[in-house]
Order: structure tokens, then sequence, then C-alpha cells
């Protein structure tokens, strides 16, 4: 199978796309592929540009965390062709809502993680050469909290 000619093997695209052969063979079986993938020769699958392109919006849409289920709608109405733009749309935005929740929740745990490797920069730059297990340790975490800009939060808050 050339790659020049569109027909590409499983292992070509599970090359291009990042993706496991397994994982290509699940993707086609759960119905997230815009096409059916045609058999070759022997039974093999062909792939084509179409596949590796919509293969890769997948993996895009499943690594911003759009469950399978909706990846699977979106398939669906793609497959439709036009006229269902509204509603593709709206599936896209409720999902980009998701996302930019997700993102603010992982700036808080950015800053909170990026608080607590200050402290144990100022523990150990410090003179008196503390060790970060020593007691006087949550003193020195309550006046550097105390002067950090972040409010305090409790662990639940954060994942």
């Amino acid at each position: 199978m050339a790659e020049s000619e569109g027909n590409l093997s499983i292992g070509q695209v599970a090359e291009r796309t990042g993706l496991s052969v397994h994982a290509l063979r699940f993707y086609e079986q759960e119905g997230v592929l815009i096409n059916a993938v045609p058999r070759g020769a022997g039974g093999r699958r062909v792939y084509n540009e179409r596949d590796v392109d919509w293969l890769n919006l997948c993996v895009i849409l499943r690594a911003s965390g759009m469950p399978l289920p909706e990846i699977r709608r979106y398939t669906e109405l793609a497959r439709q062709g036009s006229g269902n733009e509204p509603e593709r749309i709206e599936l896209l935005r409720r999902h980009q809502s998701e996302v930019a929740a997700r993102m603010k929740q992982l700036e808080q745990c950015m800053d909170i993680i990026t608080f607590k490797v200050r402290v144990y920069e100022d523990i150990i730059d410090s003179a008196d050469g503390q060790s970060c297990h020593a007691p006087a340790q949550l003193e020195d975490e309550e006046r550097h909290r105390a002067t950090d800009p972040l409010p305090p939060r409790e662990p639940s808050d954060v994942m």
C-alpha cells in the first residue's frame, strides 16, 4: 500500500495519530470514525487522509476530556452532513466550557504547587539549615501563607 495513493495501513495510521493499533480498532468498533474503513486485499483495513484527519480530531477531543459518547454523537452529526451545525456548535461550546473550567482548576492547582515550591526553596535557602521535616516548618509555612497573595483553600477545592 503506497502512502502517496492515500491508502494507509493501520500501522501507518497508528504512527501518524499516536494511537495504538488496538485503539484504532476500538475507535472503529465504537463508531467514532467518520466513514466505515474499507478492507483491502487479505481483509486488511485501508485508511485515507480524511480518516487520519478525523482521527487526529478525535485524539484532540479525547485529550481535552470529551467523553467517548459525545465524540460518537459529534461523529454522527458530521456524518449527516450540513444542516445540523447549530447542534454541533452546541456540543462543542458545552465541551469548551468544561475545558475552560478544568483549566481554571488546574491554574489553582499550579498556584498551590508554586507556593509549596517557594516554601521549600526558602527553607533550603535559609541560613539556619532547618530540614523540611523540622517542627518549625509549620510555623514557616504559616508565615509564608500569611504573606502570600493566595487565599487559603480546602484540599477538596484543589482536585
